[in-house]
Order: structure tokens, then C-alpha cells, then sequence
């Protein structure tokens, strides 16, 4: 999901880029040995010293944090615009972790089952252990479900209601925003992972799809 909202920006706004790509377990060292310094852990959404994606632009510079990465881009690329500056952003990007925490059960552990390589399988199931106390097969079995899913109605219809209030197909009607990206990166996160899952979460609101279908071409590259 953190990539593809990067990933997202780059395509709307047509800017030409290659993707290099890095197994977990390699993360911290690669992007080590690019002198980014960790992320702070006082910062937004704070996971870990070091995530994907990090960005090298054309001048050797390097940024990582999907936030911090939309801001440079915005900054670099203002045109076309992402109205970062418009609250409805930060509303949006503060709704999904309060949507992905109930849902995680259901979602995380069908990530090493199906989104990734073999060296990063190992990792990812480990550090989830350390995590949650639990294997996630484990935490699949006691936590997930429809009481998963139960408990994440309210944020998913707040999300709905926003998208709704100007009349979409986006969070500002007809202007496109970060805020859009955010949320569509969520979605296609979803139906990369388990076409179930994301037919289920389309299903709380028609507004949904409308935003997905609206938001394909800037989906479109993903190499």
C-alpha cells in the first residue's frame, strides 16, 4: 500500500521513473547504504527505522515516507497539483490506520501468502510474530472474521461520507487530490491481496468503485 501511493503520484502527474525492487530483509541495509537517515519515531504513522518506498531523484538526493515523498514530489512537480495543503487529506490519511487496525487480522496474513517473494516470507512472518505475540496464522484464526470486520464499520463509513460530501467522484468532487491517492493506494492494496477482501470492503458503499474506476489510469504502470 505505502508504495503504490507513491507509485500513484508518479503516475499522475507523468513523471518518468524506474522501480528498483528490495526483498525485506534487505531494506535497512540498501537504504543504509544510502545514507537516509531512519524515520523518526516520533513522525506520522511511524512503522519502522526503515520502510519502502524511498525515492532517488534525478539530482542523486534521496527521501523516504510515503508522506514525506508526496510532500518533495508536490514541491519538485507542482503541476499537476495534489492540493496537499487541503485538510481533507490529512482526514483521509488518518481514517485508513483506524480502518486497517480492526481489519489487519483479515489482511495481514495473507500478505506473505500472497503478495511476497520467498527471502521476504520468513522475515515478514517473523517480525508480525514479534509483533502481535502470535503467528498470523493465529491471529488470522482468533481475531479475524466478521467481528474484524464488525469493528471497522464506523471509520469505513466515515471514509464514505467524505467521499460523498461534494459529490465525487473524489474527495473534492472533480479535483483530484492526495487524499484520493491515499485511498484508492488502499483499495488496490486489497484487491492485489485477495479479490474477496476487496469486493467485500467496495461493498459498504458504491462510492467506492466509483473512486477505483475513476483512479485506473494512474494504476496502470506498475514496473
Amino acid at each position: 500500500m505505502l508504495m503504490w501511493k507513491a507509485r500513484m503520484i508518479l503516475n499522475y502527474k507523468g513523471i518518468d521513473y524506474e522501480t528498483e525492487w528490495v526483498e525485506y530483509p534487505d531494506l535497512a541495509p540498501t537504504f543504509k547504504s544510502f545514507g537516509l537517515p531512519p524515520n523518526n519515531k516520533d513522525g506520522v504513522g511511524y512503522f519502522a527505522e526503515y520502510t519502502s518506498p524511498s525515492v532517488k531523484f534525478g539530482d542523486g538526493t534521496y527521501c523516504m515516507d510515503s508522506w514525506k515523498i508526496a510532500i518533495e514530489l508536490e514541491k519538485r512537480y507542482p503541476s499537476p497539483s495534489l492540493h496537499i495543503d487541503d485538510p481533507i487529506v490529512v482526514q483521509v490519511r488518518n481514517l485508513i490506520p483506524e480502518i486497517m487496525g480492526p481489519l489487519q487480522p483479515n489482511i495481514i496474513p495473507k500478505v506473505p501468502r500472497m503478495l511476497l517473494n520467498p527471502p521476504s516470507v520468513e522475515y515478514f512472518e517473523r517480525t508480525r510474530k514479534e509483533r502481535y505475540g502470535m503467528s498470523l496464522s493465529q491471529v488470522e484464526e482468533d481475531r479475524g472474521g466478521e467481528p474484524s470486520w464488525k469493528a471497522a464499520e464506523q471509520p469505513i463509513n466515515e471514509i464514505a461520507d467524505l467521499l460523498k460530501k461534494k459529490g465525487g467522484p473524489f474527495f473534492l468532487g472533480k479535483t483530484v487530490s492526495y487524499a484520493d491517492l491515499i485511498f484508492v493506494s488502499f483499495l488496490h492494496f486489497l484487491k492485489r491481496l485477495d479479490k474477496g477482501v476487496f469486493e467485500r470492503f467496495l461493498s459498504f458503499d458504491t462510492a467506492f468503485s466509483t473512486i477505483y474506476d475513476a483512479s485506473k489510469e494512474w494504476l496502470a504502470k506498475d514496473d
